[in-house]
């Protein structure tokens, strides 16, 4: 066995063991840049796409200035260091070859290794990233007078801005058919005098309207930047069918205005919001990937994701090589050491996807956040996995036009903003209050917060599939809504109090090699037994994350089902039925299934894994082999707060712990 030390710096090096994701490229989104360029036709089926980025690594660190000789030399422009490349990693960009072409550029290739500092460079693949949320082809815009009602901000006086009435969201009164009091409570972190002051979210997305009146005070100009044109001004490309919208109604989720006369309000309204724009192009590379998600580490606390591969059920993918490498050293670097926090949108993919499948929504290094509607049943689109730690709000139940009420494009506002897209920029805004309430809170402390507080209320599955059931350590989970919905009264509360959980660690608790054949009717059952490092440096004897390092191979792989059950019993669905994934010759290579339905248990003992094919036809396979990857702390996490309540989920873990260390 290989025992390493996880949560710190030298954690960088295990991403490639731990983040392992199969790298499919699909079609290119027909999006246009900034600039007005016409896109390339889309590349269909398994074509390659290489695009006109390269990244060129140096012999020695370099500075800018060098770069951009060497990248003046050969007819390209040096987009700047790469995140995380410590100075000899460089983005070039060619000035006249296309944006995207079915061939590599030898030419160009052979050109830059030519120079005798460049060590290598490699021609970016070009690949697919879609923006979630479900979009009418005309948005329902609503002008607003905008006459300033600026002032004090009384602790219980509901905000004043037109449309918080709709944004049941924050509070669920039963408007629209709804179900009152279910929301995020946000009003008993307000009450706190919590609003989430010095904390900057970034959207991810395809730009921010920054000069949106309800935005602009709120807006933090130094933390932003455009990656898809490369200048300081994520301002978003106009479109007839305001395609570019998204990410500015995003922005008004976390950080709009109270009390102003514009629109509704923020979650966390007194925040501040950056916007990365990185979207909207003819294609994604790993280059502009990593570069956002490194940005400006140490201004931004928060960085929130609503796209990610499509969600089409039959793709499999993750973020590539210096995407996890910029991931890995925010959580470990940002915030001075305390890490970013990166929300992701679980997926659109409805129940014929698994988030499970997106290696980003599935990555430990990220929250993943689903939705329910105004009632509590799951939205239609959600998909459902054992990665999605928590979930918030996206439309309504009995007019599906009823969605979020947020900023648009323009000065406007929407009343239609919807999908897993709306659910991620609110739990950051509930991250960004209790960022507020305890600076302090390092990147392991907002997911065990979100664990502890989040609420089963009266959330349920519409199709009665998954049922609330409880782990080892009496912790509630639902394989579609992960521990619940955020409560942000709650979680500011027990912020206060937090002391930073014990330092993590991560042990290869054991793995099986040989291959195991899978057939229909019958399940296949693969054991491993653990000590879980027990008496070296890297115990874990409270778990986090549980990772299943897979690779396996079928004649139709979406048929095939995986189940992953703790020494403790709790039995986590790792890969659902997936009806129109057609694959039989790729499978899954290394990939990295991850469940957070063993929170807070013991690993020691035997872990077994389930294959089995979920089809009336018949259908083969092979488990090639398995490696269980454990993460969590030798020491309780809990061990020095004390609950407000016996019946708390602090209450019931910390006691499950202390009958476990009498035992």
């Amino acid at each position: 066995m290989v025992f390493a030390a996880w949560g710190n710096p030298s954690g960088l090096l295990m991403f490639l063991v731990c983040a392992l994701v199969v790298v499919f490229v699909t079609n290119v989104p027909s999006a246009v840049a900034k600039s007005g360029n016409a896109a390339p036709a889309a590349f269909n089926g398994r074509n390659d796409v290489f695009t006109s980025s390269f990244l060129v690594r140096f012999r020695r660190s370099v500075d800018n200035d060098l770069a951009g000789e060497v990248a003046a030399r050969y007819g390209f422009d040096n987009i700047g260091p790469l995140v995380g490349g410590n100075g000899n990693e460089y983005h070039f960009k060619h000035r006249t070859l296309p944006h995207a072409r079915t061939r590599r550029s030898i030419t160009h290739t052979r050109l830059l290794k030519s120079h005798p500092l460049v060590h290598t460079a490699v021609q970016q693949p070009g690949f697919k990233r879609v923006k979630r949320g479900l979009r009418p082809a005309i948005p329902a815009i609503h002008g607003l007078p905008f006459e300033s009602t600026f002032g004090a901000k009384p602790i219980g006086l509901e905000p004043s801005d037109p449309y918080f009435p709709l944004q049941w969201y924050l509070k669920n009164t039963g408007q629209n058919g709804g179900k009152m009091r279910l929301d995020l409570n946000v009003q008993a972190a307000w009450d706190q005098g919590i609003t989430g002051k010095n904390v900057t979210t970034a959207i991810m997305d395809d730009g921010v309207d920054y000069m949106h009146p309800d935005l602009k005070f709120n807006y933090n100009a130094e933390a932003s930047y455009d990656f898809s044109s490369n200048d300081p001004f994520p301002y978003p490309r106009y479109t007839d069918d305001w395609f570019n919208s998204h990410g500015t109604r995003c922005a008004g989720e976390v950080a709009a205005a109270r009390d102003n006369g514009i629109c509704g309000v923020g979650v966390a309204y007194d925040s501040k919001i950056a916007g990365i724009r990185m979207l909207d192009q003819p294609y994604m590379t790993d280059l502009i990937e990593a570069n956002s998600m490194g940005h400006e580490p140490h201004k931004i606390h928060i960085y929130s994701a609503s796209w990610g591969p499509t969600d089409d059920g039959k793709t499999v993918d993750g973020p590539r090589n210096a995407t996890m490498r910029a991931i890995v050293q925010g959580v470990n670097e940002g915030r001075n050491g305390l890490g970013n926090i990166y929300v992701w949108a679980s997926g659109d993919g409805g129940e014929e996807d698994d988030c499970n499948c997106d290696g980003y929504a599935a990555s430990m290094w990220t929250i993943s956040i689903n939705s329910a509607i105004n009632d509590g049943q799951n939205a239609h689109y959600d998909e459902s996995c054992s990665s999605t730690l928590a979930s918030t709000f996206s439309n309504g139940a009995k007019d599906p036009n009823t969605g979020v009420a947020t900023t648009d494009l323009y000065g406007k506002c929407t009343t239609t903003h919807s999908g897993t897209s709306a659910a991620a920029p609110e739990a950051a805004g509930v991250f960004a209050l209790a960022l507020e309430a305890n600076p302090s809170l390092t990147w392991r402390d907002i997911q065990h917060l979100t664990v502890l507080t989040s609420k089963r209320n009266s959330l349920f599955d519409a199709k009665n599939r998954f049922h609330w059931t409880m782990n080892g350590v009496g912790l509630e989970f639902n394989h579609l809504f992960g521990f619940g919905v955020l409560d942000a009264g709650a979680m500011v509360t027990l912020s206060k109090q937090w002391r930073s959980v014990p330092a993590r660690y991560h042990c290869e608790a054991g793995e099986i090699v040989e291959p195991n054949p899978i057939y229909t009717g019958r399940s296949m059952f693969l054991e491993i037994k653990t000590d879980s490092c027990k008496g070296t440096d890297t115990e874990v004897n409270y778990l986090e994350h549980v990772q299943a390092v897979i690779s396996a191979n079928a004649t139709r792989r979406g048929d095939l089902e995986l189940f992953l059950t703790s020494p403790m019993g709790t039995r986590s669905m790792i890969l659902s039925r997936r009806a129109n994934d057609d694959d039989h010759r790729d499978g899954f290579t290394k990939w990295p299934f991850m469940t957070t339905h063993s929170w807070g248990e013991y690993p020691h003992g035997t872990w077994k894994l389930e294959a089995r094919f979920n089809s009336p036809q018949p259908r083969s396979g092979w488990l090639i082999e398995w490696s269980l990857v454990l993460h969590g702390t030798k020491e309780a996490p809990y061990r020095t707060l004390s609950p407000a309540s016996p019946h708390s989920k602090l209450a019931i873990v910390k006691k499950a712990h202390e009958d476990r260390k009498m035992k």
